[in-house]
């Protein structure tokens, strides 16, 4: 029987040799284990590039991982007892490595059983001396350092094949709670990872209901914006736990994706209408507003007259400006104070004939007023005219300002903000706006026209129609019951969003549009819920680089859908934590990725990435005393990536569990060879494609 000193002693595998704040080298002893240690009660291999070391000190014992492992040359050997150093010997090589200080595992009891355990904490306590023993970790503590034995670790993601294959758990609080980013290059088993995250943490949602003895299903949203269309494949055994929208023609089980027109904010609208300011912009804002407060037949003329004789207040008062006691400027001012009121007498009299008492008396008040004034200051000269009196002037604004309190404003006339998920009728969009254009007169028509036919074609894109403007519409809970999920999840935990057909030319405002609304309906859930408690959900997005990409100095003030996209992701990174909504990216080109939405991602599963810039970018995220973990990236075999982040207390390489060939994402090798010799049938069928591509399809 062995005392706990000869066990730990046969754990000694060398000794510190030099410390630094991110490094510390060590000599191994020379019957240190070459490849594979016996000494720790099971075959562990060792020394292993990102292998665990332990260096024990007052605190418990220092965590590191291996760096680099070498061989240096000594030039008297290390020969245990020997005193014989004034020989001459040749150099003797001495094995070395150098390991990198990660986090502490303390030793502690048990609350309830009272047994010791391990744990591990985040950062290092006490930095070793040199000359501190180096051991090799138990089983027991490889398992404390991966932690597959914490409580709040419930999901079970894989395997790390450095440590004897322990088993890699995870808290889902904090793996989706704070954003989760898995990144890698195409074939490295990203879509895999994504996949089996899912379906894991909806099984163990449900084993951890039928262990409390509850029935029911999890109350789980997870919504997966699929760009490619392969996720679907993935989740068909889900039966009623899932819910699949595709671009139509759909097949049974599926349902028409269904992104409405009129619920694009404003913001939206301006991005795909390519709505320019100046004329176009406010026009368009005036006309959603109209439309979704049911004015279809455009803005009241009383409202309208309201806005012209407020701008003529505004430009008496800038005349009165000028002068004190009478209006004395010179001649060029006193002839544009009779124009304007000459121009004021004839729109009042001109208003007077389209509108019904008493507006219509007071607006010919106006007109005799304005014209009375002019008469009387008129010189002989009739191009010239004598100085005007403020007291006339004034009186002419004071019944201006009287008669436009009465009138409608056009705030009042359309309460409703264009932002407001309100139906309307999308076709009048462009006549209404043309409608808008022709009341205000001028060139105004002109700068409209561009953009009804923008409108126009957009609505009559036979691929997008059946996305934007169904027939009958959906009413907005219907909606939100569909695409968020219905109470308690009882329409399923898991809603796939194929994105696949969606045409090129709006797909990034059909993704801004569900990221806003999926957003937006969370913090109103907060802000009803009686605890204001959020509502736990996970937004998947594939080929995030596609539409999450990084800004540039050289963008354009006006707002594209690009932007747009990249805008709402950006807020859901900030902020969506608070509301229940986690973040899942999936990308293949990290550097291209917005800066603002990685640097919000807590947890990183990294798969094998070849490119130097996305390694660059990749090894700025993690501290400097890890980066050497990162080396590993481009020699990574598929299914193997690096945890690191907030959901692991360190760094650790997992193989992810397999998943069977039924459940995998659509996202395989093409299979060129079997193809090419016949081993499988690849027959073509382009007359039923080019009716579905034309939409010429069969009901």
């Amino acid at each position: 029987m062995t005392t706990p000193i000869e066990r730990l002693s046969n754990l000694v595998v060398g000794t510190v040799e030099s410390v630094s704040p991110n490094e510390v080298r060590v000599l191994l002893e020379l019957d240190a284990p070459y490849a594979t240690a016996l000494n720790t009660g099971t075959p562990a291999p060792f020394p292993r590039i990102n292998g665990y070391v332990l260096i024990p000190n007052e605190a418990g014992a220092t965590v590191a991982y291996i760096s680099w492992i070498g061989i240096e040359r000594s030039p008297y050997p290390k020969r245990s007892g020997l005193k014989d150093f004034g020989l001459i010997d040749l150099p003797f090589p001495l094995r070395k490595m150098s390991v990198s200080p990660v986090g502490t595992l303390i030793n502690q009891r048990d609350r309830v059983s009272g047994a010791p355990r391990y744990e591990l904490s985040r950062g290092v306590m006490a930095f070793p001396s040199v000359g501190d023993q180096v051991l090799m970790p138990t089983p027991e503590q490889v398992e404390a350092i991966v932690g597959a034995k914490e409580n709040e670790r419930r999901l079970r993601v894989g395997a790390s094949p450095l440590t004897s294959n322990a088993v890699i758990m995870v808290d889902p609080d904090k793996l989706f709670g704070r954003h989760l980013a898995v990144l890698g290059n195409t074939g490295s088993g990203k879509s895999c990872t994504v996949a089996g995250l899912i379906r894991w943490s909806i099984d163990a949602a449900e084993k951890a209901i039928q262990s409390a003895g509850k029935t029911g299903i999890p109350n789980a949203r997870f919504i997966v914006l699929d760009p490619n269309g392969e996720y679907a494949k993935a989740f068909a055994d889900q039966g009623n736990k899932l819910r699949v929208f595709r671009v139509p023609p759909v097949t049974e089980g599926e349902e028409p994706l269904d992104v409405p027109a009129w619920l694009w904010s404003g913001h939206e609208w301006t991005a795909v209408a390519h709505a320019q300011p100046g004329v176009q912009r406010p026009l368009l804002m005036q006309g959603l507003r109209e439309l979704k407060s049911g004015q279809t037949g455009g803005v009241p003329r009383e409202a309208m007259i309201r806005r012209y004789l407020f701008s003529y207040s505004i430009r008496i008062s800038a005349l009165l400006n000028v002068g004190t006691q009478a209006f004395a400027g010179g001649v060029r001012q006193r002839i544009e104070c009779a124009h304007l009121l000459e121009r004021i007498a004839s729109d009042c009299a001109q208003f007077a004939g389209e509108v019904e008492e008493p507006t219509k008396a007071d607006l010919t008040a106006i007109s005799e007023k304005a014209t009375e004034v002019v008469e009387s200051r008129r010189s002989n000269n009739p191009i010239y005219f004598n100085d005007f009196a403020v007291a006339d002037l004034e009186l002419v604004r004071g019944e201006i300002d009287a008669l436009s309190e009465t009138l409608p404003d056009i705030g009042n006339a359309a309460p409703i903000s264009e932002d407001a998920p309100l139906f309307f009728d999308v076709n009048m969009l462009a006549e209404h706006l043309e409608r808008i254009a022709t009341e205000q007169g001028g060139n105004v028509a002109g700068f409209i026209s561009t953009l009804g036919l923008r409108i126009r074609g957009m609505l009559a894109d036979q691929r997008l129609g059946a996305v934007i403007g169904r027939e009958p519409p959906t009413s907005f809970d219907t909606w939100l019951k569909k695409y968020v999920g219905d109470d308690a999840a009882c329409n399923g935990m898991l809603a796939i969003i194929d994105l696949s057909l969606v045409p090129s030319e709006v797909v990034h405002i059909v993704v801004s549009v569900l990221a806003r609304l999926i957003f937006e309906a969370l913090q109103r859930y907060r802000r009803c819920h009686p605890m204001g408690d959020p509502l736990p959900t996970v937004l998947v997005l594939e080929e995030a680089h596609s539409f999450i990409r990084r800004g540039y100095d050289d963008e354009g003030p006006a707002a594209t859908p690009s932007q747009l996209c990249r805008e709402a992701f950006e807020r859901i990174a900030r902020e969506g934590r608070k509301f229940g909504l986690g973040l899942v990216l999936s990308s293949q080109r990290p550097s291209e990725l917005s800066a603002t939405v990685l640097a919000q991602c807590n947890t990183f599963l990294l798969h094998r990435i070849v490119n130097d810039a996305d390694q660059n970018l990749v090894a700025r995220l993690v501290p400097d005393n890890v980066g050497g973990l990162l080396r590993e990236l481009p020699s990574l075999p598929s299914r193997q990536a690096i945890l690191l982040g907030w959901a692991t207390p360190i760094p650790v390489l997992v193989e992810i569990d397999e998943l069977p060939e039924e459940q995998r994402p659509r996202s395989a090798d093409p299979d060129f060879w079997d193809v090419w010799r016949l081993a499988k049938d690849r027959s073509v069928d382009w007359s039923s494609i080019a009716k579905d591509w034309s939409g010429k399809h069969e009901p």
